[in-house]
């Protein structure tokens, strides 16, 4: 809102341009794009339990996991949106075994590549709870008016143009990140635009809420043990035992962690022995975004920017959100790991 006026996403993105003389305008269409496309998919989640497409579609994903119908519609809806774009060059969706070339005489001049999770937190989706996509968009490191490669693809973070979230909650929101920083839109429904909603969102350096599969904690080391018991104690930061909350989807955990503070967290385990979440479609496009927000991402070793990905769907453990609240799990899983 900027004097009681609506600013939608449109005139927000051009705004933000023309503080770059250079800039061409093709990342602001492309986010564009990409909001179209969760504006497809909102409609089809607001309607999930009137129409056919509740439940399992009947295969499984490059990951082994069972998809659901509104997994296999989401990603169908960005890769055709994407691709009538005239500025992507390909895409890489954590549905497909491999990324996806836009062979066109316009798609092979785009300057960008995009990787997305199409619909994050599949398996809240029958019980209508949080769910979202996730995006992030890189520039092409393969030569202009030839068709992008693997090697656009498999690059760390830190080299990221923007990244961002769309949530399917109480209300759609729509949260990006460049390196000027993050700002959120809210869908209003009667105009059908996201207009801006919560500028310059910064992270909190502390919060009372961690969130992680607790039922997974057999599996932990016992420096994230260690952790968990801190949490759950009277602690020197809050004086009381921290909130645990957890709706089991990335999106969903991680909105709530931006806006509120806490620290969100899936450690590598003894069956999940590099992490679960996947690097490019989950963990790099939150990490940035919360980072730009203030907060922290780290593998527990390194922050997650600097990880050099080896393979489209790599997964690695994760620890984000509060700067302060990372510091203080990642001493006690230094701290007894350096002990063992």
């Amino acid at each position: 809102m900027l004097q009681g006026k609506l600013i939608t996403m449109d005139e927000f993105t051009i705004q933000e341009t023309r503080k770059f003389p250079q800039a061409t305008g093709e990342l602001s269409s492309l986010l564009r794009d990409i909001a179209l496309a969760g504006k497809v998919i909102n409609k089809q989640v607001r309607k999930a339990g009137l129409s056919d497409i509740l439940g399992t579609q009947g295969a499984t994903n490059v990951q082994g996991e069972e998809q659901m119908k509104l997994d296999v519609l989401a990603d169908q809806t960005l890769i055709h949106i994407l691709k009538n774009s005239n500025d992507c060059a390909g895409i890489a969706s954590e549905e497909n075994d491999n990324h996806v070339c836009y062979e066109d005489t316009f798609s092979a001049n785009s300057k960008y590549v995009v990787l997305f999770d199409p619909l994050d937190g599949s398996s809240n989706i029958d019980v209508n709870a949080s769910i979202g996509t996730i995006f992030s968009i890189y520039r092409r490191v393969s030569e202009l008016g030839k068709t992008c490669v693997e090697a656009d693809f498999l690059q760390p973070g830190n080299k990221l143009m923007a990244a961002g979230y769309i949530i399917y909650g109480s209300s759609t929101m729509l949260v990006y990140a460049t390196k000027l920083g993050v700002n959120g839109f809210t869908l209003e429904p009667s105009i059908g635009e996201f207009c801006l909603s919560h500028p310059n969102i910064k992270c909190p350096e502390m919060g009372k809420i961690y969130s992680l599969n607790q039922g997974n904690t057999n599996r932990f080391s016992e420096g994230m043990k260690a952790y968990l018991d801190y949490c759950m104690e009277n602690n020197k930061e809050e004086g009381r035992p921290y909130s645990h909350r957890y709706i089991g989807s990335m999106v969903g955990d991680l909105h709530r962690t931006l806006i509120k503070g806490g620290i969100f967290m899936y450690p590598a385990d003894k069956k999940s022995v590099k992490g679960k979440l996947r690097l490019q479609y989950e963990c790099n496009p939150m990490a940035f975004i919360v980072e730009a927000a203030g907060g922290v991402a780290s593998t527990g070793y390194c922050d997650i920017l600097d990880v050099v990905p080896t393979e489209l769907h790599q997964r690695v453990p994760i620890y984000i959100g509060s700067k302060k609240m990372i510091e203080k799990a990642l001493e006690f899983v230094k701290e007894k790991e350096a002990v063992a």
